[in-house]
C-alpha cells in the first residue's frame, strides 16, 4: 500500500472510529493493525486524531533572516578573496568598519547580528553561493644540483620564536605549458606571522630573483634571520647563496627535501590565495606584462597582510585512521607581528 493511500485509509477509518462504540471500535483497530501492519497504541492514536499536522515550519525561528544581512555578508566574503568561516568571522569587524563608504549603510541590529556570529553560522549561510573552482597542478622545479650538497636541510620548524625565518616559492604562470618563456611569480612568506611578500619575474633566471629578493629585504617590517627554499636552480645558485651567506651578520640558508613539499608548507599554502585567485591560470608571456604585475602586488600585498586573517596549526594527533587538527585564533599577519614585540613604537604606526 502506497502512503498516499494508506493516509486516506486511515481518513476514512478515522471517521468512523470516532463515531462508533467500545465494541465496534475495538474491531476497527484490529482491522487497521493487520492491513497497515501498525502497532496497537500507535493505531489507536492516529485513528483518534492525537497525530495532528502542525501548520507551518517546525523548529525554531530563523535568526539570521534580514536579507540586508544576507546582501552584506556575501559581498564582504567574495571582496574578502571568499574566505573560509573561520578567517572570515575573527575579521568581520574590522571589513565592516568601511562598508557603509562603498555599499549600503547598515543598521545596528544587523552589523551586531555580522559582528556575532559564528564561523559556522557563516559556512551555513554561505553554502549555497560558494563556487568549485578548479585547480591546476604543474611543477616548475628544476633542480639546483650544484649546491645541493652545501646547503643545509630543514624538515621543521619546531626552534623558530621570532619573525623573521622565510619560506620561498615560484608559481609558474604557464597556461598548462611549460615550454617557452612566461613570467614567474616568487612568493616569501614569514613562518611565525604569515606575512607575505610576492613579486614577478621573466623566466626566474638568478639575476632576477637575486634583485627582487634584494627589494622585498628593503621593504620588510623586520630583518631576515632564515631564508628556507625548496631545491629548485632559481634559489640554490652561488649569486643567491652568497647574498644571504656574504654579509656580516649571515642568514641562515637552508633547503627543503626532495618531493617533500610539506616540508615547506607555510609558503606553499598561498600559492592559491595569494598568487592564483589573483592572477589565475592563464599564460603570462609579455615581458612588459613583469613591471605591472609588480605594481599590482605593491597594492596586494597589504591587502593580505593588514586584512585577511589567517590560522596557524596548533597541534596535529592521530586516531585511528584520522587526523585531529588544532587551530589558534584567526589572526591578520599584522595582528601577529604586533605581538610579537619585534618592533618599536615607530615601526609598528
Amino acid at each position: 500500500m502506497s502512503c498516499e493511500a494508506r493516509k486516506e485509509y486511515i481518513s476514512r477509518m478515522s471517521y468512523r472510529y470516532r463515531r462508533a462504540g467500545k465494541r465496534y471500535k475495538t474491531k476497527l483497530l484490529n482491522e487497521v493493525c493487520e492491513v497497515c501492519g501498525y502497532e496497537r497504541k500507535y493505531a489507536g492514536k492516529l485513528l483518534s486524531g492525537q497525530f495532528r499536522r502542525r501548520s507551518g515550519k517546525r523548529g525554531r525561528k530563523r535568526y539570521y533572516e534580514d536579507p540586508r544581512l544576507l546582501e552584506a555578508l556575501k559581498t564582504i566574503w567574495k571582496q574578502s578573496g571568499y574566505f573560509c568561516g573561520k578567517r572570515l568571522a575573527p575579521g568581520m569587524d574590522l571589513w565592516l568598519r568601511d562598508y557603509d563608504k562603498h555599499y549600503e549603510p547598515l543598521c545596528g541590529a544587523v552589523r551586531a547580528q555580522l559582528v556575532d556570529m559564528s564561523a559556522a553560522t557563516i559556512d551555513r549561510l554561505l553554502k549555497p553561493e560558494k563556487a568549485r573552482l578548479g585547480r591546476k597542478n604543474n611543477s616548475g622545479t628544476k633542480p639546483g644540483s650544484l649546491l645541493k650538497s652545501q646547503v643545509l636541510v630543514r624538515t621543521d620548524n619546531e626552534d623558530i620564536d621570532q619573525p623573521g625565518y622565510l619560506e620561498a616559492d615560484t608559481v609558474a604562470h604557464c597556461g598548462g605549458s611549460m615550454s617557452g618563456n612566461f613570467i614567474w611569480s616568487i612568493t616569501y612568506t614569514d613562518i611565525i606571522t604569515g606575512w607575505t611578500a610576492q613579486r614577478a619575474v621573466w623566466n626566474k633566471g638568478y639575476a632576477g630573483v637575486k634583485e627582487q629578493t634584494q627589494d622585498v629585504e628593503k621593504k620588510l617590517p623586520f630583518p631576515i634571520l632564515g631564508f628556507d627554499s625548496d631545491n629548485g636552480g632559481e634559489f640554490l645558485n652561488h649569486h643567491l647563496v652568497r647574498y644571504f651567506t656574504g654579509r656580516e651578520h649571515a642568514v641562515g640558508f637552508t633547503r627543503t627535501r626532495s618531493y617533500h613539499k610539506n616540508d615547506n608548507a607555510h609558503v606553499e599554502q598561498k600559492n592559491w590565495t595569494h598568487v592564483r585567485s589573483l592572477l589565475g591560470y592563464d599564460r603570462l608571456e609579455n615581458p612588459a606584462m613583469v613591471k605591472v604585475i609588480n605594481e599590482l602586488y605593491e597594492v596586494w600585498e597589504p591587502f593580505n597582510n593588514f586584512f585577511c586573517p589567517s590560522m596557524k596549526l596548533l597541534s596535529k594527533e592521530r586516531r585511528g585512521a584520522k587526523y585531529y587538527k588544532r587551530y589558534d585564533q584567526a589572526q591578520t599577519p599584522y595582528q601577529r607581528l604586533l605581538k610579537s614585540g619585534v618592533l618599536n613604537q615607530k615601526e609598528q604606526q
